[in-house]
């Protein structure tokens, strides 16, 4: 017999019903391992995780388990990068060039740094096809990068650049930093904030590190966008996602933990997510440690992209890095929460965390069981969790109906 599965941690009593939520989650909506954690005012109010750690689930999901979050690491990586701007030592509308001369050339030369954190650069994908192993070779794929002509103009449009975001920002910030984006977020920002986060989890960690289990079937006749977007294996949308190509597997193999793949291996507690966004919603402090000045952030959010997206071929929209709220969205994943200054980023699968100004609340959500959700079947298990915070606060938040909501598949 299969054993329930547990739940852990605290909740305040104003919000039992997050709890309720999350136990609906495992009865109904699929979960099998996750935890959720909600700050309010800079103090945890939610902090619940449950389930197994395992496809086997003889791994009970502890305090410290953690999960690879998939594109949700693209949050964390775009806020190294404001971080290192606001120190002065990186101009976000200068040419990519003056910091890493080899990518001045193939029409690249005036692309601004900012269009590498909105999504406007054009480079997708590399245009070479790659070896499966060049995923982990950091100067093979910024090489390829590097010599790559843009897949459209850039500046003129936006397109999800699904793995190819943290090896361009993370080059960058690598070559102004002296160290990897990895090195550089673990000390400047999760060891000083106690958040257990790591790009690039080292070997002694691999036994918190939760199995990722991959989507199961979508109903038949009921395609998630994932299936949308690689139907045609030679488009632009299949590129972006599949060069380098993806064994099954493979995100539970050493090799991608160890790897620093700033757009998409990132591994965290949802508690993790939770204080680093909920610093950002109170202006970039948290428990007297800070992480940017409030006009950083609100530069940061001024809106840089927007309208249909080249790649995920849905509407996006971003400002310097984060992705943000869009309440007209029938994508849950797209609308972090009811208020119009919410920032953030979902990952494949199911993973989110936002930061909330006007609630002053951070969120985060992490889980083993990836889903994709269809447009009659959505993936609703972070917004039942959200919804039930907002309750709390006295907010109704009711996201868009799920019509086009096979984005629940998430970005990768």
């Amino acid at each position: 017999m299969t054993p329930a599965p547990a739940m852990e941690g605290a909740c305040d009593p104003r919000f039992e019903a997050v709890r309720e939520a999350f136990a609906h989650n495992f009865a109904a909506r699929g979960d099998v391992g996750a935890a959720v954690c909600v700050y309010v005012a800079g103090k945890p109010v939610v902090d619940l995780w449950g389930g197994f750690a395992d496809r086997a689930r003889a791994r009970r999901w502890e305090r410290d388990t953690m999960a690879c979050v998939a594109s949700t690491t693209k949050g964390m990586t775009a806020l190294c990068a404001l971080m290192l701007a606001e120190r002065g030592l990186l101009d976000l509308d200068a040419p990519v060039a003056r910091y890493w001369p080899e990518f001045g050339q193939a029409g690249k030369e005036r692309i601004p740094v900012r269009w590498l954190l909105s999504h406007r650069a054009g480079l997708p994908a590399p245009r070479r096809a790659m070896a499966p192993e060049s995923l982990f070779d950091w100067a093979a794929f910024t090489g390829a990068l590097a010599a790559a002509e843009p897949w459209w103009e850039p500046g003129t449009t936006h397109g999800y650049h699904a793995t190819t975001f943290g090896f361009l920002v993370g080059e960058v910030a690598r070559r102004v930093a002296g160290e990897s984006v990895g090195r550089f977020f673990r000390r400047e920002v999760a060891a000083r904030l106690s958040a257990d986060f790591f790009i690039g989890v080292p070997e002694g960690e691999d036994g918190r590190a939760a199995e990722i289990l991959p989507e199961p079937p979508a109903p038949r006749g009921e395609p998630t966008l994932w299936d949308l977007l690689l139907a045609d294996r030679e488009s632009l949308s299949a590129r972006a996602f599949l060069n380098p190509p993806r064994s099954p597997g493979e995100m539970n193999s050493r090799a991608w933990r160890a790897a620093e793949i700033p757009g998409s291996n990132g591994h965290a507690t949802a508690r993790a997510l939770a204080r680093v966004y909920a610093a950002l919603a109170a202006g970039g402090v948290l428990d007297t440690v800070r992480l940017l000045a409030p006009e950083t952030i609100a530069a940061a959010l001024v809106e840089q992209s927007y309208g249909p997206d080249a790649v995920l071929l849905i509407p996006t929209r971003f400002g310097s890095g984060f992705m943000l709220t869009m309440p007209e969205s029938a994508v849950a994943a797209q609308t972090f929460g009811p208020n119009p200054r919410s920032f953030g980023h979902p990952g494949r699968g199911g993973s989110i965390g936002f930061a909330d100004p006007d609630a002053n609340l951070g969120f985060g959500y992490v889980m083993n069981q990836y889903l994709a959700g269809t447009a009659r079947h959505p993936d609703l298990r972070w917004v039942a969790l959200a919804k039930a915070a907002y309750a709390a606060l006295g907010v109704t938040w009711e996201p868009a109906p799920a019509a086009g909501d096979a984005a629940a598949g998430r970005r990768g």
